[in-house]
């Protein structure tokens, strides 16, 4: 087998003895039901990948709503650096020229276009000859390449690659790549394949047309085996991993960007003359952010990322970790993001305490929003006997979450009783006009909702409509904090395409987190609707299943 890490024909290419990291969190990701992010919410992510330094982001698919092409856009005018801004696209018309608008002011714009191959797609979801299947293919490359230049990066994907026969596929790539593809990639839509399988199918794309494009791979985790045969991949001749944080994505999630950047720095010698240029004591950081944002927690024993990842309780363990950490740890936490000691934060503290314990923890907090953060950690303090890392996360996080606020609570008060109804009453600024109402509920949280409810719907036309309520402690104990995740749609809209919106709410006292959650999701209902932007939702689908 023989393999170039460039090829010459195009801009792009890989440098030699690197392999790229592409993160679908935004696209792939994002398709988790409910996992659904706004506008704003997919920048600040963006952000962080770029912190993170990865090579690509593919932040979204623009021809599946208004918001996705807005939050595609915006990724594309702010991120820089030399990170590319990858935008997904049918090879059906109508789809790549508004990927192409979108991702057009970015400093190095990466279009991806993809069509099924396999015949369980063609047949049945298509409904298409593979004839017809590759002639869209080559004809939708070819005006990419003619459209965008000889120095874009021209992504195709064949999807269901591999359920499609071995010389169909071949013949596909080989026309793509004649028609101006730079890079081919093999997705593992449905998580069929084996290491050792996907590993040799890999070889034999690379031999096909290796010299001349970057050979790239997509692995679902159905079988859980996305990470293992993502790194099949790269010892075949893979120099493209399209992977997302936390292993976010459709039905059982992608191949995790955490896990296989680092099984390539932790075995060099099983990937030799190889590295990513992740940054990764940012990958803690991006973990959190992902989950928070989307609501999906992490497992306690996910790799890398869990919280039991670094921990040990068994006695040996810990006799074996003290005398040498390298006893039962293969890489350090500080590697990752994570720091090796620890300071307690109580009411007594400064801010540099504070600053130095969020840096600690991976965050890097200056200025106002470091007294912010400061000024609602001295008053958890005095709320509570102890101040938790987890609690300063959520602090930070909490922070990160912020909205315009348009709908603004002046105060709040509940009568509640044994047996019988709650009232709930609300002082409200809506839109710039003052507004009291009451309600009564089956219990506090239920009777606040619907004072909520009686006080926006004569100025606003609507009221949020609850979909789904979490709440959860931030650490242990009777004066733990409560951290509230409510979802929400507006009562003018019905149906599967609903603009649903994600609130998150903090406190030690849950009536007040779950009225603060509520108002965060009435905001961002009423953003959206002002300014005419739909955020990404539970149920967004196009016609036909992605890679």
């Amino acid at each position: 087998m023989t393999f170039e890490a460039t090829h010459p024909r195009f801009g792009g290419g890989v440098a030699a003895g690197s392999v790229r990291i592409f993160d679908t969190t935004l696209r792939d990701g994002e398709q988790a039901p409910g996992a659904g992010l706004t506008a704003a919410e997919k920048l600040e992510v963006a952000r962080q990948l770029a912190r993170l330094k990865v090579d690509v982001i593919e932040a979204g698919f623009p021809a599946a709503s208004p918001g996705d092409f807005e939050a595609v856009r915006r990724i594309a005018q702010e991120t820089k650096g030399g990170i590319a801004v990858a935008a997904l696209a049918r090879c059906r018309d109508g789809d790549p020229q508004r990927a192409v608008e979108a991702i057009g002011v970015a400093e190095r714009p990466h279009l991806h276009l993809f069509i099924a191959t396999s015949d369980i797609h063609l047949k049945h979801k298509l409904r298409i000859s593979r004839e017809q299947a590759l002639e869209e293919a080559r004809r939708w490359v070819k005006w990419a390449r003619g459209t965008l230049g000889p120095d874009a990066e021209i992504e195709f994907s064949a999807e269901d690659a591999s359920r499609t026969e071995d010389a169909f596929l071949l013949q596909v790539y080989e026309a793509v790549v004649e028609a101006g593809a730079s890079t081919v990639n093999i997705p593992d839509t449905v998580g069929y394949a084996i290491p050792s399988e996907f590993g040799a199918l890999v070889g034999r794309v690379v031999d096909r047309v290796g010299r001349d494009a970057t050979i790239s791979v997509h692995c679902h985790n159905d079988l859980g085996l996305a990470t293992a045969n993502t790194l099949a991949a790269v010892q075949s001749g893979a120099r493209q991993v399209e992977v997302t944080i936390n292993g976010l994505g459709e039905r059982a999630g992608n191949a995790s960007l955490e896990e296989v950047v680092m099984a390539l720095r932790t075995r060099p010698a099983q990937f030799p003359e190889l590295a990513a240029g992740v940054a990764t004591e940012q990958i803690t950081p991006a973990s959190r952010l992902v989950s928070y944002l989307t609501g999906f927690a992490i497992q306690p024993n996910k790799a890398i990322v869990g919280a039991n990842a670094f921990a040990h309780e068994s006695g040996i363990h810990q006799d074996g970790f003290l005398k040498n950490p390298l006893t039962y740890e293969i890489m350090t936490p500080q590697s990752v993001g994570l720091a090796g000691s620890t300071l307690s934060i109580g009411k007594l503290s400064g801010r540099r305490g504070l600053q130095g314990k969020l840096r600690e923890l991976g965050h890097e907090v200056e200025g106002e929003a470091l007294d912010a953060v400061y000024r609602a950690a001295i008053a958890l303090a005095d709320a509570k006997k102890d101040v938790t890392d987890a609690d300063l996360l959520a602090l930070v996080e909490q922070r990160k979450a912020d909205v315009p606020r348009s709908i603004e609570l002046l105060g709040w008060n509940i009568s509640s009783s044994s047996g019988g109804h709650s009232v709930g009453s609300v002082s409200l600024i809506v839109a710039g006009e003052a507004k009291a109402a009451h309600a009564t509920g089956n219990g506090p949280v239920n009777a606040l909702f619907g004072a909520v409810d009686e006080a926006v719907r004569p100025i606003l036309g609507w009221h949020p409509v609850l979909t789904e309520y979490e709440i959860k402690a931030v650490s242990a104990g009777e004066d733990a904090q409560g951290q509230v995740l409510v979802r929400c749609r507006r009562s003018s809209d019905e149906g599967a395409g609903a603009l649903v919106v994600t609130g998150h709410g903090l406190s030690t006292n849950i009536i007040e987190a779950s009225l603060e959650a509520y108002l965060v999701a009435a905001n961002k209902l009423h953003g959206a609707e002002i300014n005419g932007i739909e955020v990404a939702f539970v149920g967004r689908r196009t016609a036909e299943e992605l890679p």
